[in-house]
């Protein structure tokens, strides 16, 4: 189904700085590209909140009918320290350490990667390039630049020339920087002396003997800039000029600035029409840091092996606490945030399950349309999911109603709030219910309910401590037994 022709979406576009409506190029189609990973080390909550961002975007343009081709690169390769042009590659730099080929790093953090971001339910995107799988293009797109007037040869490697680029285009059009501002911050580095100006950016390094990852080209034995390879990645799959960019805030500059530069340079055009970046991930209210010991990484989180929560927290939980936020809003990881979206969550779940049961009437005496396109705004107001899951609670609301026997609902309705309830739930919001399935269902249920009998036996016989310490033994392992007039049921974190 078409919808996205009766729901007008808005995005914040970072270009503009305004929400606007969004028109693809291609009616009907999507162009999105997300920078991914750096393969030389675990991926880190923070990158996992951005691609989950994106991956809800995802979901919705795809359930409103787009044909999205999202594109999510793999760096591995080019990368260097400080995200700068002079020092050791990350990838190389690990595979040094660990005394391992940096092929090695790449292939096993890769896997790390997907096991992490599988865990938090996101959809593989509908292709996944390498840099190392893209150099061709990359040197083709480094020739056009000089050929154009934009880049130059040093000694083998070739740099960008952001002064010659910046009298005809707007070098900063994207982060808001005045190239005068740049030049007066900058200081004289060590090993940029091959560079016109200190603010030029690498499209080609001559790799060093010792360097490891090198391939050949018309300058010299060596590896491309970073900033090149998303470049190249993403015109190749989604053309000159595509629908969405998207990426960490941090990404804003220089990254994407240099890829707008190099687009203009080498193809004569801005390759986005909507840049979209996601907000930082902070940590008890302060900055994520190896250094300080403030950070927990997605392991930590999903098995309670740390210092810092008070339990191990299921991964849609999680995902539920980042979708509480705004995709542009600084989120901070907190126990008490994640606790609180831990009975937020089980609620939510819970009625999910109670609209199975619910009993129809002749009549439904809440307006059940307005309610669903709510949640449809929220999402058309650049992708809103705070407001979205406000809604949903609303339905929640009128879903206990329901069972309470103060509200009714038709058959039609019941079928139409049991669709929207999927829809935004788990189809949008990507999370899933957590109870288990099959074989062990059956088992774990069995024995749960021998429990809450015993309970109910010894509340029947007033022995309070034995009913409070079986409910608390369970919430221990992870069984939360809910309470309610109809009866006791239990959900599993």
């Amino acid at each position: 189904m078409q919808l996205y022709k009766n729901q007008q979406i808005k995005i914040y576009n970072s270009l503009t700085g305004k929400k606007e409506p969004f028109k693809s190029i291609n009616e009907g189609y999507v162009g999105m590209y997300v920078c991914g990973p750096t393969v030389y080390s675990n991926v880190h909550l923070g990158n996992v909140r951005t691609f989950m961002s994106f991956d809800m975007v995802f979901r919705y343009l795809k359930h409103l009918g787009y044909k999205v081709r999202y594109v999510r690169n793999i760096t591995d390769a080019g990368h260097l320290e400080n995200d700068a042009d002079v020092g050791e590659d990350k990838i190389t730099k690990k595979a040094r350490l660990e005394e391992i080929e940096p092929m090695e790093i790449v292939q096993r953090y890769t896997v790390d990667f997907h096991n992490v971001i599988n865990t938090f339910n996101l959809l593989p995107p509908s292709i996944e390039p390498t840099a190392t799988g893209h150099i061709i293009e990359q040197i083709e797109l480094i020739n056009a630049i000089i050929e154009n007037g934009f880049g130059y040869v040093v000694n083998g490697s070739v740099y960008f020339d952001v002064h010659k680029y910046n009298e005809t285009n707007d070098y900063g059009i994207l982060s808001k920087r005045k190239l005068e501002d740049l030049i007066h911050n900058t200081r004289a580095l060590d090993g940029q002396s091959d560079k016109k100006n200190p603010q030029d950016f690498a499209l080609w390094k001559k790799a060093e003997p010792t360097h490891i990852m090198r391939w050949p080209s018309p300058w010299s034995d060596g590896f491309p800039g970073w900033h090149l390879e998303c470049t190249a990645m993403s015109t190749k799959y989604l053309g000159n000029q595509f629908d969405i960019h998207g990426g960490g805030m941090d990404l804003k500059f220089p990254h994407h600035e240099c890829e707008i530069a190099q687009n203009q340079a080498a193809l004569g055009q801005s390759p986005v029409n909507y840049w979209m970046h996601a907000n930082m991930l902070e940590l008890n209210g302060a900055r994520m840091s190896k250094s300080t010991g403030n950070i927990i990484n997605p392991a930590e989180l999903l098995s309670g092996k740390n210092n810092i929560m008070s339990k191990a927290y299921n991964p849609s939980v999680v995902r539920f606490f980042m979708m509480q936020s705004a995709y542009r809003s600084v989120l901070d990881l907190t126990d008490n945030g994640l606790l609180a979206s831990e009975k937020g969550f089980n609620r939510l779940m819970n009625a999910v399950a109670d609209i199975e049961k619910l009993k129809t009437a002749n009549q439904t005496n809440f307006d059940i349309q307005a309610w669903k396109q709510s949640c449809y705004d929220a999402m058309n107001d650049d992708f809103n999911t705070p407001i979205l899951i406000a809604n949903l609670f609303e339905g929640v609301n009128q879903v206990n109603a329901i069972k309470e026997g103060s509200k009714t609902i038709t058959t039609e309705d019941l079928k139409t709030l049991k669709d929207v309830f999927n829809i935004f739930v788990f189809d949008i919001l990507g999370l899933k219910n957590n109870q288990e399935s099959g074989a062990g269902t059956e088992k774990l249920s069995g024995a749960v309910e021998l429990l809450i009998k015993l309970r109910q036996e010894a509340r029947a016989n007033k022995d309070f401590a034995l009913s409070d310490k079986i409910r608390d033994e369970l919430a221990a392992v992870g069984i939360t037994l809910n309470d309610s007039r109809e009866g006791t049921t239990f959900t599993t974190n």
